[in-house]
């Protein structure tokens, strides 16, 4: 199973030929060379990893010249990338397994490094899994972050979002673990499946998939083949 990285650029909505309109979620996939290969013998299973986007290098220090300020690729990123002949970093990277297919052994394709997967290995009518990160919504109470009911707002109530009572107090005298509690909400690892690809536009590197996926505008995503 290959996939791709890309970006999350937005929701618009799109008509299929029965003027039938279709919300859909615009993944812009540029190019991704493939950096590394690993095989079953080496790793027990097969995989690549794929590149996406770039990140800033040092200029070489001279004599009244400056470096760049913010985040620069390391050098051991910069080696990665030299070996796939890459004259940048790629800003993400990602390994995409290619055998993951439970129960069956199918017939693995062979990439090299220094290869280039696009968005032509989509076409309108597959069915993909798209993987973001939620939107992260910081420290939420349990009725956002688990939809509790909360209590009554009449008769003298003055705790309408509290979780209550959280734990019994003869037998076990303790909180029993995996209670829902507030805490951190959202960015999280979400991977929403059964996805179908509504339309590929090859010169822009877009993929158009019906429905939403996890994660802000501008995230990135990983879109896989779903078998």
């Amino acid at each position: 199973m290959i996939g791709i990285i890309g970006k999350k650029l937005g929701m618009t909505q799109i008509f299929n030929e029965a003027g039938q309109q279709i919300p859909v979620t615009v993944v812009e996939a540029t190019p991704n060379p493939v950096t590394k290969v690993m095989t079953k013998e080496k790793a027990g299973f097969a995989s690549v990893e794929l590149g996406y986007g770039a990140q800033r290098n040092a200029r070489p220090s001279k004599k009244g010249e400056r470096t760049p300020k913010g985040s620069r690729a390391t050098k051991a990123e910069l080696g990665h990338a030299q070996k796939a002949n890459l004259e940048t970093a790629p800003a993400v990277l990602r390994s995409f397994r290619l055998d993951d297919a439970p129960g069956k052994d199918p017939e693995i394709p062979t990439y090299a490094v220094g290869d280039v997967i696009k968005v032509d290995i989509f076409a309108p009518g597959d069915t993909v899994k798209v993987t973001g990160t939620s939107k992260g919504r910081g420290f939420q109470g349990v009725v956002k972050r688990w939809g509790f009911g909360g209590g009554p707002n009449t008769h003298g109530n003055t705790k309408h979002r509290r979780p209550g009572s959280i734990g019994p107090g003869t037998d076990p005298s303790r909180v029993i673990k995996g209670k829902k509690m507030p805490g951190h909400y959202g960015a999280e690892r979400c991977t929403q499946t059964h996805l179908r690809v509504e339309k590929i536009d090859v010169e822009r590197n877009l993929i158009y998939i019906r429905g939403s996926v996890a994660g802000p505008t501008n995230g990135i995503v990983l879109v896989r083949k779903q078998g």
